[in-house]
This record gives C-alpha cells, structure tokens and sequence, in this order.
C-alpha cells in the first residue's frame, strides 16, 4: 500500500510543540530527523558505551507524518495549516513549509523496536513488550506498553508530569477521567496505582485498539477502563456518555490550544471538590492555562515543571 508523506520543516526548538499538534489532529507516528546531539537519557536508551560524534546542531527539525490515500488531505492540511500559523504567533517555526511525495507502506511496529527500550518515570518500570523484566525489578510497579499507532508512551515530559502527580492524588475510590487518552497510559497506571475506575475519552479511533491492547497486557479488569471516541468539547452525545459530577480527577494531557476551551466543559464532569491535572502545555502558554482554569472557577493547587513543560493541577470548590 502507498501512503501520502509529507515533511514539515521547522525548527528543533519547536518540533515537540508541532508533533504535539499534530498528535491533536489524530496524526500518528511522526518521525523526527534533526542534528540535536543526544541527551544522556537518550544514550541509555542506546546500549553503546562510545556515540560517534553527529553534524553539528543547525537547529532545522524536519517532521514526516503519514496519510491514507483514502483521507481528506486538503482537510487535514488545512488544519494543520491553520494551527501553525497560530503558533508562529508565540514561538519560531522556521520555515514551516510542507513538502509531499509517495512512499510505501512501513511496517510501523518494528521501526519502533530499534528505538524504544525499557526505563523509569521515578519507581515506575515502563517497558515494551519485546523486552524482559530484569529480576531487580520484578518488584516494581511495572507497566507494559508498546508505541503501536496511538500517542503516549511515557517517554515525554509532559506524561512524566502526569504521572507524577497522579501518584500523588490517586485512591482507592478515584473515578478518573482521562480526556486524550492515546495509549491508555495515563488511566492504566492511575488503575495501577489503585484507582477505582477510568473513563477515556479520544478523538482517534486507533485509541480504541490501544486502550484493549495495553490494559489486557498489563492485566486491567475487564470493565475498569471504558473507551468513548468524540471531542468531548462540543459533542454533547459524548457529554452525556461520560456523566456530569461524577469523576474525583481529570486528566488532561493535551495542547494549551485545547485545554483552554476544554476546561470551562469539563468542570460539569467533576465532583465538587474533584482535581484537574493537565499538561502538554509549553511554558509560554502556562499563564494563558491558569487564566482559562482560574475563569472556570477552579483553584490551582500545584504547579510541576519539567524541562519547557509544565502541569497545572487545580481543584473544583466542594
């Protein structure tokens, strides 16, 4: 089968904010090319003990994403046309140009084999499924998940900052709702963690799949983590199937872009007294974040930093 390619040229300093976007858009499976030398994280990942030294960094991010002949590319592109040039508004792009041509079909699962390995998020042990458990950590909350076609697999700042604060506000009786769900990853560790139950909700329906896939192989009840495909912003059929005053936390993993008309919604899916964690914000929109949560009644509680990101958690008045 041959797919539409196309490759999106902008800057390194922006390419997590524009795969991000394009995550948002239901577009999966970017793959990077850019001349940034390797973090120390990322050489662990690696298994050498010497990395050859690469170009020098030019600072150009170039960003492959993938369509199905049988999609609206005029559709899509103007989306992702649209979301771009509000971002230039805040941060350098680049050039920004969009260059298309055919390629075919990749067998997507294991490219990703030669890329992803096992490690931690704190005490969590977060490994694919090609991989062992070593006997030292046989003891450890561990979570199996492979990349697949949905986002998320833990890797990103923005997930650690969930995580984190999901460790920190989760209880036997949390209701959880998690909107952008991707991979499952953020809801399957809350269940983990000792979570009551999770409601998911996504705009890609490879999210589905994924979902079923990694609670299965991380032995999630069946019933403890139910799935709804729609934009819970303004589909009220998708409102009403998730409940109003129901969930003790929503989590909420996606562009600053999206989370500010998300909030003012989903404050009638939480209890009163219920948190609200989000992330997936780049630290020049976070005050834009706090006011759309401030505005919706909500109390910020906490504030995380990793790298540019940023977590905001706040609470709905009892």
């Amino acid at each position: 089968m041959k797919w539409n390619k196309f490759t999106l040229k902008t800057t390194t300093e922006a390419e997590d904010v524009v795969i991000a976007m394009l995550s948002d858009l239901g577009i999966q499976g970017v793959e990077i090319e850019d001349k940034q030398p390797l973090t120390e994280e990322d050489k662990k990942q690696m298994f050498v003990d010497i990395m050859p030294e690469g170009p020098a960094d030019d600072g150009v991010a170039y960003l492959n994403f993938y369509l199905d002949p049988e999609d609206d590319k005029d559709a899509i592109l103007s989306d992702i046309c649209a979301e771009l040039a509000d971002m230039a508004s805040y941060m350098n792009l680049g050039e920004c140009s969009i260059v298309e041509s055919e390629t075919e079909d990749k067998d997507w699962i294991n490219n990703w084999k030669e890329h992803f390995h096992q490690f931690y998020v704190d005490d969590i042990l977060i490994i694919p499924s090609w991989e062992e458990v070593k006997p030292e950590d046989e003891d450890k909350m561990i979570l199996h998940i492979d990349p697949g076609t949905a986002f998320g697999t833990g890797m990103h700042e923005t997930t650690q900052l969930c995580i984190r604060q999901l460790k920190k506000y989760v209880t036997p009786d949390t209701e959880l709702l998690d909107v952008g769900t991707g991979s499952g990853i953020l809801g399957i560790i809350a269940l983990k963690l000792g979570a009551k139950h999770v409601v998911g909700t996504d705009l890609d329906p490879c999210a589905v799949s994924a979902v079923a896939e990694n609670t299965e192989v991380n032995g999630v009840p069946e019933g403890a983590f139910d799935m709804m495909i729609g934009n819970i912003i303004d589909d009220k059929t998708v409102q009403d199937q998730v409940g109003y005053g129901k969930y003790d936390i929503v989590v909420a993993n996606i562009l600053a872009d999206v989370l500010v008309p998300l909030t003012p919604v989903i404050v009638n899916q939480m209890k009163p007294g219920a948190l609200y964690i989000t992330s997936g914000i780049i630290d020049m929109k976070e005050m834009e974040v706090r006011q759309a949560v401030e505005a919706a009644g909500l109390e910020i509680v906490e504030v995380t930093y990793q790298g540019e990101w940023v977590s905001v958690t706040a609470r709905k008045g009892c």
